[in-house]
């Protein structure tokens, strides 16, 4: 047992779903009916996001036509998981999402016109924290059992012009959500050990 197993107040079940043994699936199996897509966003709302901005969105994309016209737009070894993947999701961010801040931060709302005042600004707080709330979309895909395989090898401005030719949305990443598939897991990937990436000053 690791000592994250050790140290989570978490069972080991759920440190091993969540995290330990939780690995980006290529092949999937089952299906994902609306109410589990719906969960799935329930549970990632609830990750901490600067001031409570939550500039995710989520375009869910079944089979048929929706599926093919996304297909076309990723590269070649990501075209054949996605085209048979139970759900599809593309994540992307609102690039005028600070305009619902009397919902996300009532207590707060002076601080909209910082936003309202520069336009990169907004942009660049937009991605960064749908970046942040893609982490938990992909930690609440496992919560309910799922796999999850996320994937940057995409065109996104194709992406956004087939999906979000209004200009509003930029989407960054595309995940394929099921139950893995007997042949999902390719060789384990070697991680970067604690000593290589942390220290305590």
């Amino acid at each position: 047992m690791s000592i994250a197993h050790e140290e989570s107040i978490l069972g080991t079940e759920a440190v091993d779903a969540l995290f330990a043994q939780a690995r980006t699936a290529n092949a999937f199996t089952g299906e994902v009916t609306d109410a589990q897509a719906e969960a799935i966003y329930e549970l990632a709302k609830f990750g901490p996001t600067a001031f409570n901005s939550q500039p995710l969105r989520v375009t869910y994309v079944r089979k048929g036509d929706a599926r093919d016209r996304l297909v076309q737009h990723l590269a070649p070894g990501n075209q054949d998981k996605t085209r048979l993947a139970p759900l599809v999701a593309i994540l992307s961010f609102d690039a005028d999402w600070h305009e619902q801040w009397e919902t996300f931060l009532p207590a707060a709302t002076r601080g909209k016109a910082r936003y309202d005042a520069d336009a990169e600004l907004r942009v660049q707080t937009g991605r960064d924290n749908a970046h942040l709330q893609a982490g938990y979309f992909i930690l609440a895909v496992r919560a309910l059992g799922f796999a999850a395989g996320p994937m940057t090898g995409a065109d996104f401005a194709g992406i956004d012009a087939e999906f979000f030719p209004a200009g509003d949305r930029k989407a960054f990443l595309v995940v394929n959500i099921g139950k893995p598939a007997d042949d999902a897991w390719g060789p384990a990937k070697p991680k970067l050990a604690y000593e290589d990436v942390a220290e305590i000053i």
